[in-house]
């Protein structure tokens, strides 16, 4: 069966979620171009196109923390991606957490941080 994403339909951008492949926890999201995504095939190493810088990415190329694929996923319209991968380096998210989805919303309407910095990105990006 042939591999049929519609990159049209997002204006040449597809969401790519990305999770554990272990634990099941989500990392983050981000988006993928059709380059992201063949170069994300053939290496085996995500890639992303970053929207802010309107360019190719990969993960982890300034942070050493990069996502390598376990298995990858669309939805039944071919416009969304879902990566399995193992997140080298402890921490997907740019602020230091595990998980860019670390701000828990509480009933009261507060947001609750659930989760420690895996490192400092103050030394890892030397902003």
């Amino acid at each position: 069966m042939e591999i049929n994403l519609n990159f049209e339909k997002g204006n040449g951008l597809l969401p790519a979620v990305a999770q554990d492949w272990q634990t099941g926890q989500v990392l983050m999201l981000a988006f993928m171009n059709r380059e992201a995504w063949e170069k994300t095939l053939a290496t085996r190493r995500v890639h992303y196109w970053s929207r802010s810088r309107n360019e190719l990415w990969l993960k982890g190329g300034t942070s050493g923390h990069v996502q390598m694929v376990k298995e990858v996923f669309i939805d039944c319209d071919g416009d969304t991606i879902l990566l399995k991968v193992e997140q080298l380096g402890g921490a997907a998210c740019h602020t230091g957490h595990k998980s860019c989805f670390f701000q828990k919303i509480k009933n009261d309407g507060t947001i609750e941080i659930c989760s420690e910095k895996v490192f400092d990105p103050e030394e890892v990006y030397k902003k």
